[in-house]
């Protein structure tokens, strides 16, 4: 009967009372409005620290911010006596009258940020002023001071730090758990965070960002201070959009006309409302990308608008392609009288007055200067070290004044391209020493000194005359093609991948030039990219790779047929036997191999389906997945192998335990055998170390080339740059 008299076909007999909502609800409903997730409320405090007056602000997070969100500044801090109302609604520093709305110049102005997070998270703020002799903490809990711990009083206490402010926003959404359960993966709200942080460090030059994860040694983000938006663009979004970048600024037609009149003076200016200046700096024809990157900054507010940026798309409807978007960047100042901020709850959007107009001036300045550019599509290519290349058309200059040679395709065939630089090959393009790059993959490497051999011929050769090329009747790399599957586990992998590669390290990897192999014990190989020398790990390389291409072909493998097939029971014996740490244990050796052999056993019919991993049902290891072609594993390492499959994979979980499988399966697949060569007594190289050093080159490295996405954590030790063409002339020019 309850349910029936709250449905809405039934209307109640009469008006409800109104009632006054109490104070706490009040308060939670206002913080729901203002922080909708931890990338919204570290939009908040940033504005706060940019309103301090910081030129460093440093974030770390945990979880995508939901466990920990801290920022610290060094601004100005905040006066001890300010604290016990600092977290209260309505208190703010910068607005005392309504009029005072008019003549904003600072982000914060409603005092809500502050007092919305310390009702939905617990607050904690370290703050000391220059004029301070010791810093002050303080805590806060529904926008008033609590104690820190339990048995204290809420006062302010004293403690160390540093000038500034240090804001710490613990368990988000603790008291919210319909809000927290909204929010999307902590790897998403994370990506969400970057974004903001990316987009306030490129409109601040001059402030040093820096964010990063709980217990990560190196930051993801990272800007200098005292720098140019241009530079920062390029360091934040790529070189890629950085040297195609265009500048222009827009202001209000009677600015333009009184800049230009030397007889009025500024003073009539400022006191013009109408009166507005843009700065926009957005990419040319040349770049290409599949979604827009709109940056809209609003009296330094970073704001949405869906009017600018449509009129701005439009712009480009007639310089892209179909599906082809730019990257603009746009900072607007307008008069604070002649602009509303306090129209939406986050401050997300701005009204202002002539709307029209402005779009209208700022969308005709992007077309004029796009239009004044040679919209022709622009092709470069390297110089190789015997000579320069001849130029047919103007020569441009990259953002650095280098110049760059440019082939110019007006629609002309790639043939009659080439045939054009011929024709005029006697004018000469001179080009520094430094910057000249080896691009032939045919000139000699390190490996070229030494007897390299193609695994098939190493018994139908002569090793006096094998050479370090591959020969000349290899077969030509065949295209792995992703596999289709429907797991929501395979699927979340794979897009692990993607989200976890770091664009420059796969581009050295793409466009690398193979130098040689350095140390074939420590897997050390040196690799060179444009002007610059990398000495890389690549058995590290290797291991992600396989393990990438053994995600990529889930559930279709080729098959490595083992013949005779060894038994199961024998190879896992086999390497317990050898493992030093079953000595410690408290079972036998012999039951160490039961369980292995029973959990292996046991699954199958599961390592046939998805993995390839044949055996049949008296234990006889039939065939293994065969990831690469031309590529054959070291079986010596199978027993190791086997005997780790069951220790080392999470059987319980789906996705789990496929990714643990598939890095055992990758570490199996690492070249290099189970005793270094350094350790053998004969001097020279033996046949399968020639074979060894054949694969690397010849099949490794190009297939890195093709498929490895390199992620972030490869640069902390596995990639390392050892010298620099510009660099080492400067060196030498000095001697």
């Amino acid at each position: 009967m309850a349910l029936q008299s709250c449905s809405p076909s039934q209307p109640p007999s009469g008006p409800l009372p109104i009632r006054r909502l109490q104070e706490a609800l009040i308060n939670r409903i206002a913080a729901g409005e203002i922080i909708h997730r931890p990338a919204s409320a570290l939009k908040e405090l940033i504005e706060n620290c940019l309103d301090a007056g910081s030129t460093s602000i440093r974030i770390t997070l945990k979880d995508g911010g939901m466990k920990l969100l801290q920022i610290q500044d060094n601004g100005c801090g905040i006066r001890k006596n300010d604290l016990p109302i600092l977290a209260e609604r309505f208190t703010t520093s910068k607005l005392s009258t309504f009029s005072d709305l008019s003549h904003l110049t600072t982000y914060g102005f409603r005092g809500e940020a502050l007092a919305s997070m310390s009702h939905v998270a617990h607050l904690t703020v370290v703050t000391k002023t220059k004029t301070d002799n010791c810093a002050w903490k303080a805590c806060y809990m529904d926008g008033k001071l609590t104690p820190a711990k339990a048995g204290l009083t809420p006062d302010p206490k004293p403690c160390a730090g540093n000038d500034g402010t240090t804001i710490t926003i613990e368990d988000l959404f603790y008291n919210t758990p319909t809000r927290l359960s909204a929010l999307r993966s902590s790897s998403e709200e994370y990506a969400r965070i970057l974004d903001v942080v990316t987009k306030y460090a490129v409109h601040n030059p001059t402030v040093s960002f820096v964010c990063k994860k709980a217990g990560s040694p190196s930051p993801d983000l990272s800007t200098p201070s005292s720098s140019e938006t241009p530079q920062v663009i390029r360091l934040l979004y790529g070189h890629s959009i950085g040297k195609e970048l265009l500048h222009t600024t827009i202001s209000s037609p009677k600015k333009s006309r009184r800049h230009e009149d030397n007889d009025e003076d500024d003073g009539g200016e400022r006191d013009d409302p109408e009166s507005w200046i843009a700065e926009a700096h957005f990419t040319n024809a040349n770049y290409q990308a599949k979604k827009l990157v709109f940056l809209l900054f609003i009296n330094h507010r970073l704001v949405e608008s869906s009017r600018i940026k449509k009129a701005l798309e439009a712009v480009y409807n007639g310089v892209l392609p179909k599906g082809a978007s730019p990257f603009i960047y746009l900072s607007l100042l307008i008069d604070p009288r002649s602009v509303d901020v306090n129209v939406h709850p986050t401050k997300r959007e701005v009204h202002f007055l002539n709307e029209d107009d402005i779009i209208e001036r700022i969308s005709d300045s992007l077309q004029e200067t796009l239009a004044s550019q040679n919209q022709s599509r622009v092709f470069e290519y390297q110089t190789l070290l015997t000579g320069g290349i001849a130029e047919p058309g103007q020569s441009m200059k990259n953002g650095k004044g280098k110049e760059k040679d440019r082939i110019i395709d007006d629609g002309v065939a790639e043939e009659e391209a080439l045939s054009s630089i011929a024709a005029v090959s006697d004018v000469k393009k001179k080009t520094l020493s430094q910057h000249k790059v080896r691009t032939s993959l045919q000139d000699r490497t390190l490996d070229s000194m030494f007897p390299v051999a193609n695994p098939d011929q190493i018994h139908a050769a002569d090793s006096s005359s094998i050479g370090a090329d591959p020969p000349q009747n290899a077969s030509k790399p065949k295209d792995i093609k992703e596999s289709e599957c429907y797991l929501t586990s395979v699927k979340y992998l794979r897009d692990s991948v993607t989200k976890r590669k770091h664009n420059h390290l796969s581009e050295i990897l793409e466009k690398h030039i193979f130098v040689g192999i350095v140390d074939l014990d420590r897997c050390l190989s040196l690799l060179q990219h444009s002007t610059k020398l990398y000495l890389v790990n690549h058995g590290a390389l290797a291991e992600e790779l396989f393990y990438q291409l053994g995600l990529r072909q889930f559930g279709d493998y080729s098959r490595l047929k083992l013949e005779p097939p060894p038994p199961l029971r024998a190879m896992v014996k086999l390497a317990v036997d050898a493992e030093e740490g079953t000595k410690n244990s408290r079972l036998s050796k012999d039951r160490i191999v039961d369980c292995i052999v029973e959990t292996i056993m046991a699954r199958r019919d599961m390592l046939a389906e998805y993995f390839s991993v044949h055996m049949s049902p008296d234990g006889m290891v039939e065939s293994l997945p065969l990831l690469l072609r031309d590529y054959t594993p070291n079986l010596d390492k199978l027993p190791s192998f086997l005997m780790r499959l069951g220790p080392q994979v999470n059987w319980t979980s789906e996705n789990d335990c496929f990714d643990s499988f598939l890095r055992e399966l990758a570490y199996f697949y690492i070249p290099g055998p189970l005793i270094p060569a350094s350790k053998l007594s004969s001097s020279q190289p033996s046949n399968e170390e020639r074979a060894e050093r054949w694969q690397i080159q010849h099949v490794l490295f190009p297939n890195m080339r093709r498929y490895l996405a390199a992620p972030k954590s490869l640069l902390d030790r596995d990639v390392m740059q050892v010298a620099s063409l510009p660099d080492l002339y400067r060196v030498f020019e000095r001697c």
